[in-house]
Parts: structure tokens; C-alpha cells; sequence
């Protein structure tokens, strides 16, 4: 990748995003992120060996691809100094929850590509499974691009801009599933007279490693729980006490109030 990269935002998710750049071999030198606080500039700099600046404009001055990393309520508030040092034929891409890739074409200066980007937080630890899509003048070339800088910090995936509700829904929200069901675990396993840090290892380990085997394996889900459920044994009954419980109906219904959700904070965007 040659393009020098302008991160707006140095949290969480900017400095993910640093991190898996340069691990995937993105020099220092070429990125640049938007701090106005100066002890985190610093840090940052000091971390990364990358060029900090306070102002939007300084970053994005001559970079290539614009990554906005900013919380959905200050898109607006960086767009107009993102337009202003904006050079012709640079990409914009956003990983604002929720904000359509129509909000940054109305305010960047006409033709500019925007790709939209729907991450999770297990990008932290360079895990992060991200739906990307192309806005209206966003090229082929353009989404590719902006699956390269994501792919440094996990998978990602292509998929239709009308596709990303559904997707936040499933990936996007979908760490928060996988932790309450842990906590569940964890729960249960201190009421069946674990100590709380037995369950939570326990349970955790035991999250990660049925992850490791969708991912790693060539087996389905479906085919991996029918591997671990004896018919008549123990895990039979608690699957039957999960199904009578109502576990696919709640998260058909969570899946759906959470895509509705990411529909209508679209829209007030």
C-alpha cells in the first residue's frame, strides 16, 4: 500500500488502526492522525512514530486515503475541514457507525469516493470482522483499497451499502452477544458452586476455542454442535433447555431491533 493514510481520531479505534498498519508493514512516515490533545499526540508519536497533528487539515494534507475515526456525533463537526485540505482524488473512508456514505458525498467536494465501513471492537486485538461498501463514485479500485487498511486489522467483507444494518446487526453489534452470553455462563456457573474466577476462565477459554473452530476448521456450526451432542447426554439436555427457552426467537428479535436501530440513526444523520 503507497498511499500515505490521514486517521481522523487517535482513540481506540485510530490507534487499532495505526497498529495494523504498520504490523502489515505501512511505514510510519506516510501516516498521519488528527489529536488535539496534546499528551495523547505524544504518545501516539512517541508509540508509533507517526506524524500527529491538532488540526484536521495538517493531517489530511496531502494523504491519499482519509480514514474517519471519529464518534457519529462529530462527523459533521470535521467534515467541512476534511473538504477544505481535501486533494483531488483522494478516498474518504468512515468507520462512524451508522452515518451514510450520502452524508459525506453532500458535504466533500463533488466526486470525491466514499467507502463506508462497519468494524467491530475485536479490532482491538486484530480480530475485527468489518463490512465495507462503496459509496456512489467509489470505484472497484477505491473499496479494495479500503479493504486493504481493514484486512491489517482483521476480515473484512464486501457487501451492498443497503446490506449494513443487517451487518451491524450480525458483526457489528455482535461482540456484545457473544460477551452477555459469557456473563450467562459465568452466572450459571457460580450458582452450580464454581468460584467466580473458575467460571470466568471457564467460560471465556471456552468462548474463544468454539470461535477458533468455526474459524479454523472446515466444519459448520451446525456441524460442530452435532460433533459435541451426544444423542441423551449432557449437552443434549442443556440444547434442549436453550431451544425451549426461546434462544433462536431472541436473537431473531435482537438481530432485527438492532438493524432497525442502525436503519434510524441512519436516517437522523
Amino acid at each position: 500500500m503507497s498511499e500515505n493514510i490521514a486517521l481522523i481520531g487517535g482513540g481506540r479505534i485510530g490507534e487499532a488502526l495505526l497498529g495494523g498498519l504498520i504490523a502489515a508493514g505501512h511505514a510510519p512516515g506516510t501516516l498521519a492522525v488528527t489529536e488535539p490533545h496534546a499528551g495523547r499526540a505524544a504518545e501516539l508519536a512517541e508509540r508509533y512514530g507517526v506524524r500527529t497533528s491538532e488540526t484536521v487539515g495538517g493531517a489530511v494534507d496531502g494523504a491519499g486515503l482519509v480514514v474517519i475515526a471519529v464518534k457519529p456525533d462529530v462527523v459533521a463537526a470535521v467534515l467541512p475541514d476534511v473538504a477544505a485540505a481535501l486533494r483531488p482524488g483522494a478516498v474518504v473512508a468512515s468507520v462512524a457507525a451508522g452515518v451514510p456514505t450520502t452524508t459525506y458525498e453532500a458535504a466533500l467536494p463533488g466526486g470525491t469516493p466514499v467507502v463506508r465501513v462497519m468494524p467491530n471492537t475485536a479490532m482491538l486485538v486484530g480480530r475485527s470482522m468489518s463490512g465495507i461498501s462503496g459509496g456512489r463514485d467509489a470505484t472497484e479500485a477505491h473499496v479494495a483499497l479500503v479493504r486493504g487498511v481493514m484486512e491489517a486489522v482483521g476480515q473484512a467483507i464486501v457487501v451492498p451499502e443497503a446490506k449494513l444494518d443487517a451487518l451491524t446487526a450480525l458483526s457489528g453489534s455482535g461482540p456484545a452477544y457473544a460477551f452477555l452470553v459469557a456473563e450467562a455462563m459465568i452466572d450459571a456457573g457460580v450458582d452450580l458452586g464454581l468460584t467466580r474466577d473458575q467460571a470466568t476462565t471457564l467460560a471465556t477459554h471456552t468462548i474463544a476455542g468454539a470461535g477458533a473452530l468455526m474459524v479454523e476448521t472446515s466444519m459448520s456450526p451446525v456441524e460442530l454442535r452435532a460433533a459435541v451432542t451426544s444423542p441423551g447426554g449432557t449437552t443434549a439436555a442443556a440444547i434442549r433447555e436453550l431451544e425451549k427457552n426461546g434462544l433462536r426467537p431472541a436473537f431473531y428479535a435482537a438481530t432485527r431491533a438492532c438493524a432497525e436501530r442502525s436503519a434510524e440513526l441512519g436516517r437522523l444523520s
